[in-house]
């Protein structure tokens, strides 16, 4: 019988997780990043939420949850554990017009976007979000609100500073289906299935 507190729809997405070392080198780019550039134009993100986002679904039944997972797991069978690389930094769209910050990710093996579109294919009956048109392996470091001509001047010289910077490799051997809650502080984000890669 169905938990009559819990709630109908979760809000979820799928992840990798990053090792807190590397999170910690992003930690200090930000650090590096923060001491030029204005606070109330930027929205940082915080050292606990960063991950590398494969799949958002926003919101999902809570009776699907399990049929998602079992979806997820036939999805990752053909996929043997990831090696990582995070290195760069830049801009979507671009430094002309930031909207958000990112440092890069990717595998040298280029396994990381077949991983992606089976992913995708896994959710696409337990969502209503579209599927991405080009995926590009990031993690986001900040939001950027709209900047003046002197600022973005001077977070295009930052960002270059750091385009070829490495933060990292690692062997990421799992997935995660994540719960995000929002809240007054900002997004809660929670781990409800680990699903190994083969």
């Amino acid at each position: 019988m169905r938990d009559p507190h819990a709630p109908e729809r979760l809000r979820l997405f799928v992840a990798m997780r990053i090792p807190e070392e590397i999170k910690a080198g992003f930690s200090v780019a930000q650090a590096e990043l923060q001491e030029d550039l204005p606070v109330a134009k930027m929205s940082w993100a915080k050292a606990d939420q960063f991950h590398l986002t494969l799949k958002f679904l926003g919101n999902v039944e809570t009776e699907r949850v399990d049929a998602l997972r079992l979806s997820l797991v036939s999805a990752c069978q053909g996929f043997v554990p990831l090696r990582l690389r995070a290195e760069g930094m830049g801009a979507f769209p671009n430094l002309g017009d930031p909207r958000v910050l990112w440092i890069g990710l990717n595998d040298p093996d280029q396994m990381l976007q077949p991983m992606q579109k089976a992913i995708e294919t896994a959710c696409s009956p337990f969502t209503a979000e579209k599927p991405l048109e080009r995926f590009s392996g990031h993690v986001t470091l900040a939001r950027v609100k709209r900047l003046a001509r002197s600022e973005l001047r001077v977070l295009g010289a930052l960002v270059r500073r750091m385009e070829r910077k490495f933060f990292g490799d690692w062997t990421a051997g799992q997935i995660e289906l994540m719960q995000s809650e929002l809240g007054a502080e900002g997004a809660r984000h929670t781990c409800i299935e680990e699903i190994k890669l083969a």
